[in-house]
C-alpha cells in the first residue's frame, strides 16, 4: 500500500470532504504547494484557488476555495477554508453569469470567486 495522509477539507459551514490521500495540490500566499506523505510541518494561508486531492483509490477529488489556513503535522492535512465547494457541486451556468455580471460590474472579488469556480470545474 502506498503511503497515504489524513485530510480534512472543511468550510465555515460544513465538512467538505475528509479521506486518505496520496497528494493534495492547494494554492498559498507563498504559491502552489504539493502535500505528499512525511512532508515537513507547515502552516499557511490558503488563496482563492483549485484545491487538488489524489485520493487513495487512485481517484481525483477538486475544490475551488476560498480564502482560509493549510495546516499539515502527523500525516495530518487540514484546509480550513472561508469557502469551499466540490467541483461537482458547482452549476457551471450559474459560475459562468456570476463571472459576466462581477466583469460588467468591475467587481474584482466576485469576479476572482467566479474564475476560481469555474476551474475547479474544468480545469483550466
Amino acid at each position: 500500500m502506498a503511503a497515504e495522509l489524513h485530510v480534512e477539507l472543511v468550510a465555515a459551514d460544513r465538512s467538505v470532504w475528509s479521506g486518505e490521500a496520496t497528494l493534495v495540490v492547494a494554492r498559498t500566499t507563498s504559491g502552489d504547494i504539493g502535500v505528499m506523505p512525511g512532508h515537513q510541518p507547515l502552516l499557511g494561508v490558503l488563496e482563492s484557488g483549485p484545491v487538488t486531492i489524489r485520493t487513495s483509490e487512485g481517484g481525483t477529488v477538486v475544490a475551488a476555495v476560498h480564502g482560509g489556513f493549510i495546516s499539515f503535522a502527523d500525516n495530518k492535512l487540514s484546509l480550513l477554508a472561508e469557502i469551499a465547494e466540490l467541483a461537482d457541486e458547482i452549476d457551471v451556468q450559474r459560475a459562468e453569469r456570476a463571472l459576466e455580471r462581477a466583469k460588467s460590474e468591475a467587481d474584482a472579488a466576485s469576479e476572482r470567486r467566479a474564475e476560481v469556480r469555474l476551474r475547479a470545474v474544468t480545469g483550466h
